[in-house]
């Protein structure tokens, strides 16, 4: 577990430092004092915690180069939890999907509260990277990560992969495949079965995915699409829309 904790107020670094410590043991933890120290350095952190009112580059301002980030090597979405002394800042830790937002001075009891629920969310991320399916393309077995696909396609007798790699047809039913996948997919269609964290907007029937494709949502499904993605929310996944 690699965590951050950047904040220019050194007592509230080693604060911070210090409640991590009493909860988590063996954690890889290293201290910035500004959001430019923090991105210079090309780490890849599982949490970060992120002082709002830095002097130079806020900790908004870091969250965002955080995402883009994200966004562009099409890497998973770290966990953010802002620490600030004022409210004002809540609605704008929306806009970053943060985790959190916990006011100055820090309740330890707070932090524990949640901080135990981002340990959570963070394992809960890192086993859903390790999921895959098996299939068999042109006779041969293969692996292909959850984390890779959009959406699959119902095709007469075929269905279709669309992934992050392309593209990849084979011999099956849906049926099958919605078993395989599991939660964190939904039957929006009868030809179509999306991975929700893949959806980047959503309609009375229509769903986008991140490739920019548009799939049907059956008109019928949609208040139980609405109520199955709050859920899968709910239960810590990730959200882009």
């Amino acid at each position: 577990m690699k965590i951050a904790v950047c904040d220019d107020d050194s007592a509230a670094r080693e604060h911070i430092i210090l409640l991590i410590n009493e909860q988590l043991q063996g954690a890889e933890i290293v201290s910035f004092s500004s959001g430019e120290e923090m991105l210079d350095s090309q780490d890849r952190f599982d949490i970060y915690f992120l002082d709002v009112e830095m002097k130079t580059l806020s900790g908004m301002d870091t969250a965002k180069r955080i995402r883009q980030s994200q966004e562009e090597r099409s890497s998973p979405k770290s966990i953010i939890i802002f620490i600030t002394g004022y409210e004002r800042y809540m609605q704008d830790a929306f806009d970053v999907s943060a985790f959190h937002y916990l006011l100055k001075p820090v309740s330890e009891e707070k932090f524990r509260s949640v901080f135990e629920r981002a340990l959570t969310e963070a394992k809960t991320s890192s086993e859903r990277l390790e999921r895959y399916i098996l299939i068999k393309n042109s006779g041969v077995q293969q692996k292909v990560y959850i984390r890779d696909i959009y959406y699959i396609e119902s095709a007469n007798k075929k269905v279709i992969i669309h992934t992050q790699n392309g593209t990849l047809e084979i011999y099956g039913k849906m049926d099958e495949l919605e078993k395989m996948t599991g939660s964190g997919f939904y039957r929006c269609h009868r030809c179509y079965l999306v991975n929700m964290e893949m959806i980047t907007s959503y309609n009375i029937d229509t769903i986008r995915v991140a490739s920019g494709d548009k799939l049907i949502l059956a008109q019928k499904k949609y208040t139980d699409f609405v109520r199955q993605y709050m859920k899968y929310a709910k239960d810590g996944g990730i959200v882009n829309v």
